[in-house]
């Protein structure tokens, strides 16, 4: 099936559509292959990581887009890429770059979320890689001002150990948000859609980094940035955690948890109305994120998954959703 390499959409080729080169390129000539491979990469890493700016310990390489074509830079790159994973993950570790395009396109086309602007994109030996456009640069390339959670709460492994990332709770996440989000009223709700919108994919390593807020130049306020790094850690690790942090602050216990074992709806409508939100918006948006069934199962279909894949991506959702009917 040929299909465009964002969106997923049927073209005659596969390719890029106008609507998803918009996007990620502001409506130049974005390549579908590069002229790398993945062995090409492993050298490029090792010859630029000193000097990337990129954190985190999935492999990536930094990229930057010159008259149709993406080279590897050292500084002021426009993308980020990551190839499938060199290490062995108990299972489909080649589909990593496929799930996390899926997952961002199921966020950003079927639930409401803003998110970075991402593909897949072949290696010049036809393997898939997963390519995001970096938000947190102005189209002149200058730095737009951002900070993650862990920066914002001030988490690191020298005041919260080695695994600060998951050192706190979405409940205490969204007190910071509240703190430097002027607009809070506005970008909870946002913040509780992405919250939910995890555990129903289930992303077990949704942790402080991997939200962050940024200065809009044209309002000078800081609200949420756009999602990124959004996949389902359970499709490759079965015994993940449910969740990356705690539901709520402190050591208390959600009821889902006391009663059946793991988190419900019902304790998602509680975080949300501590976040800020009423009950019946809060339920609204549960309801919202566990419905559009069919469509959210036939961009699973058209995505790069292996069929085995697929059918587990299935089989998460289903189960995710049975948890948050739970009221």
């Amino acid at each position: 099936m040929k299909r465009c390499l964002s969106t997923l959409k049927p073209l005659d080729e596969e390719g890029f559509s106008p609507a998803a080169r918009r996007r990620l390129a502001d409506r130049r000539a974005f390549p579908a292959r590069v002229d790398f491979t993945r062995a090409d990469l492993i050298e490029i890493r090792t010859r630029t990581v000193d000097r990337m700016s990129i954190s985190g310990v999935q492999e990536k390489v930094s990229l930057r887009l010159e008259r149709g074509k993406l080279t590897p830079v050292a500084e002021g790159g426009q993308y980020i890429l990551k190839p499938a994973p060199s290490q062995t993950l108990p299972r489909f570790e080649q589909d990593v770059p496929a799930n996390e395009h899926l997952t961002m396109q199921l966020a950003e086309q079927l639930c409401g979320i803003d998110t970075a602007a991402n593909a897949c994109i072949r290696l010049a030996d036809g393997a898939l890689a997963y390519i995001a456009r970096r938000f947190d640069r102005t189209p002149e390339g200058s730095r737009i001002a951002q900070e993650d959670f862990c920066q914002l709460m001030n988490k690191s492994p020298q005041t919260a150990g080695k695994h600060y990332k998951y050192d706190s709770s979405y409940q205490q996440l969204a007190e910071s948000l509240r703190q430097y989000c002027p607009a809070y009223a506005v970008e909870s709700e946002k913040l509780f859609r992405r919250i939910v919108f995890n555990y129903l994919v289930a992303n077990g390593d949704a942790h402080l980094k991997n939200f962050s807020i940024y200065q809009l130049e044209e309002f000078g306020d800081y609200v949420l940035t756009p999602a990124y790094d959004l996949l389902s850690t359970k499709l490759h690790l079965p015994n993940d955690t449910r969740l990356a942090l705690r539901l709520f602050a402190g050591d208390e216990y959600p009821e889902g948890v006391e009663t059946h074992g793991f988190c419900t709806g019902a304790d998602f409508i509680e975080l949300g109305t501590r976040m800020g939100l009423s009950d019946p918006r809060a339920t609204t948006i549960v309801e919202e994120l566990c419905g559009r069934r069919d469509e959210m199962a036939d961009l699973v279909e058209r995505s790069f998954l292996s069929d085995e894949a697929k059918q587990q991506y299935h089989d998460i959702l289903a189960d995710r959703r049975k948890a948050l009917e739970i009221r």
